[in-house]
């Protein structure tokens, strides 16, 4: 049941954050991606692919911060979706780049959940077009999983 209201609380979260910024007269942006690179634990790698779903908002000229709804899966039968809920915050670097911490809780059917955090860089090619690479660390059921990868995605 708390995996449940977890998701659910992120999904109201990541629908309601551009109706709130229109309301407010905060600016920021909406954003989809596709990812992918490698995630590795204990002796183990294996490639994952995924895709998420944010929103940013601005504040101010330098700073930003952002929701995240994500759902990432190691490439190997037998393990299942990982779904996470974000948060993250960071700097502009320039007119087009954006580095950022993130953390959040993330969950699978039976696999387990827990916390994670990272670090990343965003991108902008044009005007809706961007690449990131970013880094996870993620402690699920007492394993440390690392993910790192890359990913591109369209802004709105």
């Amino acid at each position: 049941m708390r995996k449940i209201a977890i998701a659910a609380a992120t999904l109201a979260a990541l629908f309601a954050a551009p109706a709130f910024a229109q309301s407010s007269g905060a600016s920021g942006e909406g954003r989809v991606e596709v990812r992918g690179g490698i995630a590795w634990a204990g002796g183990a790698e294996e490639a994952f692919a995924g895709a998420a779903a944010g929103y940013d908002f601005d504040l101010g000229d330098t700073t930003f911060v952002g929701i995240e709804a994500a759902a990432d899966k190691v490439l190997v039968d037998g393990s299942e979706i990982f779904f996470t809920g974000a948060i993250r915050a960071g700097a502009k670097t320039g007119a087009n780049g954006k580095v950022y911490v993130l953390g959040g809780y993330g969950f699978t059917d039976g696999a387990g959940d827990g916390a994670f955090a990272g670090l990343g860089y965003q991108h902008k090619f044009g005007s809706n077009f961007y690449g990131k690479v970013e880094y996870r660390r993620t402690l699920v059921s007492g394993t440390d999983i690392n993910f790192a990868g890359v990913g591109l995605g369209v802004s709105f």
